[in-house]
């Protein structure tokens, strides 16, 4: 059956709002598709990753998370690989949620001891956004026979504009940031600003104690 031109004009502007709101950071980003991502957390976290998306449901890879103490030298340096997988996603006319879960295994050195532990970790983020609106709430748990982590983490964000995949998106984001652990026990609040364009992002802002929280993704 032929397409009206009415719906045709209608489903060309999902994809296009669709294609937009699938470049908000995931581990998985787009089919076939390969992410890198770098954050700097205030001085407390470091973390990289870089994941591949044989499909829209699942992706592999791995990253490398430091982890350092407020109060003294000690540190927990992670190396690990990684499965992420999308159980649910929703997509709405202009607007997406999503359901994402992973877990993996990796090698955990102890600063100040020198030790090296088999380490297991797991999580999972639900995430909304529309080109106005953006929420995600991510929890990560890191677990060894010397030490557990665990880092959730909440944002909200709203853009001053409706944005499209060929124009330069901007953001402003609230980061509240909870750490439980034998490093780090409290929470990070920061302000950013978000600014994305087809398959890059950039984000930057401070925390209330004015240290620098940042990060940068690309999608290949």
């Amino acid at each position: 059956m032929k397409m009206l031109p009415g719906r045709l004009a209608l489903s060309m502007a999902f994809l296009s709002s669709a294609a937009c709101v699938s470049a908000v950071a995931k581990p998985i980003a787009f089919a076939d598709g390969t992410t890198v991502m770098a954050e700097y957390g205030a001085g407390t976290m470091t973390e990289v990753q870089a994941f591949y998306a044989p499909t829209f449901r699942y992706s592999v890879g791995g990253g490398h998370l430091s982890l350092n103490s407020d109060v003294n030298d000690d540190t927990r340096d992670i190396t690990y690989v990684r499965f992420n997988y999308l159980p649910k996603r929703w997509n709405f006319e202009s607007a997406q949620a999503n359901v994402f879960v992973w877990g993996g295994l990796g090698r955990a050195h102890i600063g100040e001891t020198g030790a090296n532990e088999l380490t297991w970790h797991a999580g999972g983020q639900l995430d909304y956004e529309t080109r106005r609106v953006y929420s995600s709430l991510r929890t990560d748990y890191y677990d060894a026979s010397a030490f557990s982590h665990r880092i959730d983490t909440l944002q909200l964000g709203v853009a001053p504009y409706e944005h499209d995949y060929e124009t330069l998106a901007v953001w402003f984001v609230v980061q509240g940031r909870e750490y439980t652990g034998d490093l780090f026990n409290g929470t990070e609040w920061a302000a950013l600003i978000r600014f994305f364009k087809h398959n890059a992002w950039l984000e930057a802002g401070a925390t209330r104690e004015g240290k620098l929280q940042a990060m940068l993704m690309f999608n290949f």
